[in-house]
């Protein structure tokens, strides 16, 4: 009399975990979504100030934009790719995977921005920063803090490597237009062009949040852990958690 009371409490259980699951992917993808429109967009209107404006650091800025836009089509397909059951063991394994990707392309994006920035202290171009530049480059700071605040709140929600690293991406792209707008502001006040110098240092700063994602242990990255001493495991080992 008592083995179908066990038999519906197992069956519930199953159906909580998958429950739990689909619920997961669902806000996974829906935000690599929203980032990935969001990217996209901005990128646009970066591209077109930048070419108006003949600002190199605004269409480098743009550049960065669209690589945002890339790591959100990652994190989708790393996703589902997770989520599938024929790979539904290697979860973990994927994740990190995605996330290491994800890290290579924040990289990659500084070295870019670094280089680009060297070039044109060597052979610096006037710029002309109207009006409509700074109104895209204030948005966009708006824009990228709102976008890497929402990516790291569903990061923490569903503890998922790769929303974090996409929301340290994207504060990292709100860094680089704040970087941009700054040296907008100093060259129309004064006429001085810093805004080569000011991306070397955002450069620089980008690698290392890159870096951060490949080497946590190095780094002492605890993003995904709500501040606790990483244990070693990855996220997602907790019992019941999918």
């Amino acid at each position: 009399m008592k083995n179908p009371p066990l038999l519906g409490k197992k069956h519930n259980t199953r159906e909580s975990a998958r429950n739990l699951k689909i619920t997961r992917e669902r806000i996974i993808v829906r935000a690599g979504a929203i980032s990935i429109v969001t990217n996209f967009v901005l990128a646009g209107f970066k591209i077109a100030v930048g070419a108006l404006s003949n600002s190199l650091a605004v269409m480098s800025d743009a550049a960065h934009g669209l690589i945002d836009a890339v790591s959100g089509v990652i994190v989708i397909v790393g996703e589902k790719l997770a989520a599938h059951k024929r790979y539904a063991d290697n979860r973990q394994k994927i994740e990190r995977a995605t996330t290491v990707v994800i890290a290579l392309i924040i990289i990659a994006a500084g070295v870019h921005i670094l280089i680009e920035a060297c070039e044109k202290i060597a052979e610096p171009e006037p710029v002309d920063y109207a009006v409509p530049t700074m109104i895209v480059l204030v948005a966009s700071v708006a824009v990228k803090l709102l976008l890497g605040m929402y990516l790291r709140r569903k990061s923490h929600e569903v503890r998922a490597e790769t929303l974090a690293a996409a929301s340290v991406e994207a504060l990292n792209d709100s860094l680089i237009s704040v970087a941009v707008l700054t040296s907008a502001v100093i060259y129309l006040i004064w006429g001085i062009n810093i805004e080569a110098y000011v991306s070397i240092a955002i450069s620089l700063l980008i690698i290392k949040f890159g870096l951060e994602f490949i080497f946590p242990q190095v780094f002492h990255h605890h993003h995904i852990h709500h501040g606790q001493p990483h244990s070693g495991k990855e996220p997602g080992h907790e019992r019941h958690h999918y």
